[in-house]
């Protein structure tokens, strides 16, 4: 891989993403798309540069983002998360809808579907009823692989262990389908989610450096170690997007790596680990 080819991939991937790949990355970029030209069977990375290049090439650039991130996931990931949106964000907002009115969470960067269904689990956990009321989870992610396993809402035994045993036998249900994502052995027990949680949660593929076609607001947005792949001005900028979409006292979730910086600070403040209110 010469430099030229890297730098036709890493821009390539700031174009479509806006992820931002440091030259020290090379050696990590080789790796994994050394699998993509023995797959494709191309001779070099030159070739393999012209096809994502290419108009043809649209969906293989979209495999090449896929093997290029880590979609690092599991239920109920930072864990204080979850407490903060059940005994303090939840309560109010339930109880607004059980008189009519609305409640909404994005989970943005969704992947194989871990964190929406987990904030789906929290809302059940305090309203079994939930979805018949006005009350909606957005789950979006880039890569439409991801966003199709999320939909499908199999998932190996393995990827249970982190859901408390309680929630294990009320929400799942075993599986003779296919599912799980990437990383189930062929001979683990498969688990579907049931209806209740499927109810509350849409999934759509969503770029979030491109246009943002809902037009509604929100009442908690999880975005969490999804930034880090950004520059520090893309990040920025998608912080500041968020903050526009909050709603009055609505909260922000981010990864435990991540600092809300820039014109954002205008319109939240730091609430807790990791999380910040919208103030104005």
């Amino acid at each position: 891989m010469t430099e030229r080819d890297f730098a036709t991939i890493a821009k390539l991937l700031y174009e479509d993403a806006g992820i931002y790949l440091a030259d020290t990355k090379a050696t990590f970029v080789y790796s994994r798309l050394s699998k993509r030209l023995r797959a494709l069977g191309l001779e070099s990375f030159k070739d393999y540069c012209a096809l994502v290049e290419a108009g043809a090439g649209t969906e293989e650039r979209m495999t090449m983002l896929a093997s290029l991130t880590t979609n690092v996931t599991h239920f109920f990931r930072e864990m204080h998360h979850f407490d903060q949106l059940r005994d303090v964000l939840l309560p109010p907002l339930l109880a607004e809808a059980k008189r009519g009115g609305r409640v909404r969470i994005w989970s943005a960067g969704c992947s194989i579907g871990h964190e929406p269904y987990s904030i789906a689990m929290t809302i059940l956990s305090l309203m079994p009823n939930a979805a018949e009321y006005d009350v909606r989870i957005l789950a979006s992610d880039i890569d439409p692989n991801v966003v199709a396993t999320g939909r499908a809402g199999v998932y190996g035994a393995s990827a249970l262990e982190s859901v408390p045993a309680e929630l294990r036998r009320k929400w799942f249900r075993p599986s003779v389908g296919e599912g799980g994502g990437r990383g189930v052995a062929a001979t683990e027990m498969l688990y579907e989610v049931a209806d209740p949680l499927r109810d509350l949660v849409a999934f759509r593929e969503l770029n979030l450096n491109g246009e943002w076609p809902m037009r509604g607001m929100f009442d908690a947005i999880f975005c969490r170690n999804v930034t880090i792949y950004f520059d520090q001005p893309t990040r920025e900028r998608v912080w500041k997007r968020f903050a526009d979409r909050l709603l009055p006292n609505g909260v922000l979730f981010i990864g435990h790596s991540e600092r809300v910086t820039g014109p954002a600070l205008e319109a939240v403040e730091f609430h807790g680990n990791t999380s910040y209110r919208k103030i104005r």
